[in-house]
């Protein structure tokens, strides 16, 4: 075997029967491929290395489903550019704000978060609000625009109500989610930066 496009039905015979220097010698063939499918569409947070090693997981794991009606290079890639699409679909559900995603001013205003006795500065005024704006992104739609109506343009229950059509009742729950699951990735920030 010299690439993908060359192997042969008993290999992957050989792969379903468990023997390891089969598959070995074929992630061994596969690898190029796999890699050069996972860096075109990898999420941005995500090693490439982690991505090939999962989309090896589901080709041996999902390998009896393969009939052999196309190219199995074929097959695999499918199942590759898939895997990348369900990453890239997770990471959209469930967006997080990492402290490697920081620039270094908006590091310092989480720091200060923590010690509130420091001198506010025009700089770190505009990185808390970059911050604010951040973490807001990582929220659900719904979290965001409770929290931009009450919180950040200060419009009162009645307001947001005629706003959105929803009661205030649910305004107020979905109010104290939103500024729970906000304290809470705020706290996640601080941890990072702490650890």
């Amino acid at each position: 075997m010299s690439g993908p496009e060359s192997i042969a039905p008993e290999w992957i015979e050989r792969v379903r029967a468990r023997d390891p220097l089969a598959c070995r010698e074929l992630v061994e063939r596969l690898q190029p491929l796999v890699l050069r499918i996972v860096r075109a569409h990898r999420p941005w947070r995500m090693a490439e290395e982690d991505l090939s090693q999962e989309v090896f997981m589901r080709v041996f794991a999902s390998l009896g489903q393969y009939r052999g009606a196309v190219p199995f290079h074929h097959w695999v890639s499918r199942v590759a550019v898939n895997t990348c699409i369900d990453q890239l679909r997770r990471q959209r559900v469930r967006p997080e704000l990492r402290w490697a995603d920081l620039d270094a001013t908006t590091a310092r205003a989480v720091e200060a978060l923590g010690n509130p006795a420091g001198e506010d500065s025009a700089a770190e005024n505009v990185a808390l609000r970059d911050l604010l704006d951040q973490v807001l992104a990582t929220l659900p739609p719904r979290d965001r625009l409770i929290l931009q109506l009450t919180a950040l343009e200060q419009r009162s229950l009645q307001e947001v109500s005629a706003l959105t059509g929803w009661s205030q009742t649910l305004i107020k729950v979905r109010a104290f989610r939103a500024r729970r699951r906000l304290r809470q990735a705020l706290e996640q920030l601080q941890r990072e930066e702490g650890g």
